[in-house]
């Protein structure tokens, strides 16, 4: 199997592919760390456990980024994904 079919295959990056498709507007890796948390939760667990998923995430996101696969929008446009990302950032499918 090549590199390239094992890093898709994450669950993390399949997840953000199926949020991202379904969404009409961009999404914040914050609302994403969370709704992947979500059915993950346990009820002894404090509210913000869901930034544990954040890290991932923004892995996953700029790989998809990088492959072409999804766009990082910053202040309303399309970042370059080779470039480093600060500050806060949205995520949309790529549009082809």
């Amino acid at each position: 199997m090549s590199e390239e079919k094992k890093k898709t295959d994450d669950p993390v990056a399949i997840f953000i592919l199926g949020e991202l498709h379904g969404a009409e507007a961009p999404v914040s890796p914050d609302n994403l760390a969370r709704a992947y948390y979500k059915p993950r939760a346990k009820k002894d667990e404090r509210p913000d456990t869901w930034r544990k998923y954040l890290p991932a995430i923004r892995q996953q996101a700029l790989h998809l980024a990088r492959t072409g696969r999804i766009n990082i929008i910053r202040k309303g446009e399309v970042a370059d994904p080779k470039a480093p990302i600060k500050g806060l950032f949205k995520l949309e499918i790529a549009k082809n």
